[in-house]
């Protein structure tokens, strides 16, 4: 019954969530809830957290109650029990019999080099570790989720300025006929003008293919597969977004350094390998335990009764004992020397996970602050091409411009717009990205 109500509560946010348009938190939001690869390093949290539980546990002593019942059968047997009734002898001979055995022991490692204190530390560790990969699991579905995203909002935009730019073809070569039909132009030059509206149809198609294209990735990265609408909030980016300050790269580097999950990951592993060399060398040292037991045994052959006979066989034990290794055909040696390669590997693996995170930040701090000129510069040249190309288009229709200068004027008001869209979306993600290594959250 409550999977079922689940199942329902997951259907109702799901219908939901497709009446209305996705924000970015939103797609978030449900991914961290429903994602599959986070469900999975999650039961890994639980897996390591059961292990971690075991080895605590295995500090303790050992109980165990055992009993063994068994039938037996002498088939040569000739002498038997004889009793006297009455001045009459009897003789019996009981060729099977039935024995039990009953006992309860105990056992405790008190001391072997400390090798299961040192595992449940190592157990915690990599309880810790599952913990650490979920969130970094976390975090990649974030910044994926926060790309795809502004990629989608770049393409809205792209596709109304393919839309004006196709709208203004289909007025040049409607204007184009006109101009033939009075003489004014060959159909030459119409012929251009009408490949340059068949170009625009083509740019605008493309660039609806290649949102869809983006919204569908995004669909499948927040695991929904039926067939409902799916869209986003298109909110309005600011030019001031993409003018905003950018982060200083070594504060970032800092702040993440502090708490990136793949970093504390790779230090708790270098933790984790000190500790092991330990449990390693422990095996060159000696171990010792304590035992104990109660037990006692009855049997169908014996005249007494069974009360009587166990009380009879009860027998108690208690004992200590001590292994120390003298030959171990190199185990222990070879245990150290594994830990050892481990240790090293642990630390060139955190110095090598530093030195990502400084080039993933370094690579995004020189993208935005890249892009963020090339914004800037983009934006004047968008003005400056407008104004030509209103002024080409003008004098095109007075015939004091040919059809080349005019098809030129426009693809290069195209190109700029293009950049400039690409250069302000690019910026407003990796400001976003940063802020995200600092510890913030994304939010566009």
């Amino acid at each position: 019954m409550k999977k079922v109500f689940l199942i329902l509560a997951a259907m109702i946010s799901l219908s939901a969530f497709a009446q209305q348009k996705w924000t970015l938190k939103d797609c978030i939001d449900y991914a961290m809830q429903n994602s599959i690869t986070l469900k999975q390093a999650k039961l890994d949290k639980q897996t390591a957290t059961e292990t971690r539980k075991q080895s605590q546990s295995a500090l303790l002593p050992s109980l165990s109650a055992s009993t063994n019942q068994s039938f037996g059968y002498k088939p040569w047997l000739s002498s038997g029990t004889t009793t006297v009734t009455n001045s009459t002898v009897n003789t019996t001979v009981n060729k099977t019999y039935y024995n039990g055995t009953y006992g309860i022991n105990a056992s405790w490692t008190v001391w072997n080099g400390n090798q299961n204190h040192n595992q449940v530390k190592v157990n915690k560790l990599a309880e810790e570790q599952a913990e650490l990969t979920a969130q970094q699991s976390a975090n990649t579905i974030q910044e994926r989720i926060a790309e795809l995203y502004v990629q989608i909002l770049y393409m809205n935009e792209a596709i109304e300025v393919n839309k004006q730019s196709l709208e203004t073809s289909k007025k040049q070569e409607e204007r184009g006929r006109e101009m033939v039909e009075v003489g004014k132009m060959s159909k030459a030059d119409l012929a251009q003008l009408t490949a340059q509206r068949a170009t625009g149809e083509y740019n605008l198609v493309e660039a609806q293919t290649n949102l869809a294209s983006y919204k569908l990735e995004l669909k499948q990265l927040l695991e929904i597969t039926d067939d409902q609408p799916f869209d986003i909030a298109s909110p309005a980016a600011s030019d001031q977004q993409a003018l905003a300050e950018i982060p200083s790269m070594m504060g970032v580097y800092e702040q993440a350094l502090a708490q990136r999950p793949e970093i504390k990951n790779a230090e708790l592993a270098k933790e984790s390998s000190d500790v092991q060399l330990k449990i390693a060398k422990a095996g060159y040292l000696p171990t010792i335990s304590l035992t104990g037991g109660l037990g006692t045994s009855t049997s169908s052959n014996n005249s007494k009764e069974w009360g009587s006979q166990m009380k009879t066989n009860f027998d108690a034990s208690a004992g200590i004992g001590v292994s120390i290794p003298i030959f171990d055909q190199r185990k222990a040696k070879t245990a150290v020397n594994k830990a050892r390669i481990t240790q090293e590997k642990a630390l060139l693996t955190m110095q090598q996970r530093q030195k990502e995170l400084y080039s993933s930040i370094e690579s995004l701090w020189l993208d935005a602050t890249s892009n963020q000129q090339k914004f800037r510069a983009a934006t004047a040249t968008v003005e400056s091409e407008q104004q030509s190309y209103d002024l080409l288009n003008e004098q095109f229709n007075l015939g004091l411009k040919n059809i080349v200068e005019l098809m030129t004027g426009k693809d290069k008001l195209l190109q700029a717009q293009q950049s400039m869209l690409q250069s302000k979306y690019t910026t407003i993600l990796n400001q976003q990205l940063l802020r995200f290594y600092q510890g913030e959250t994304m939010n566009i």
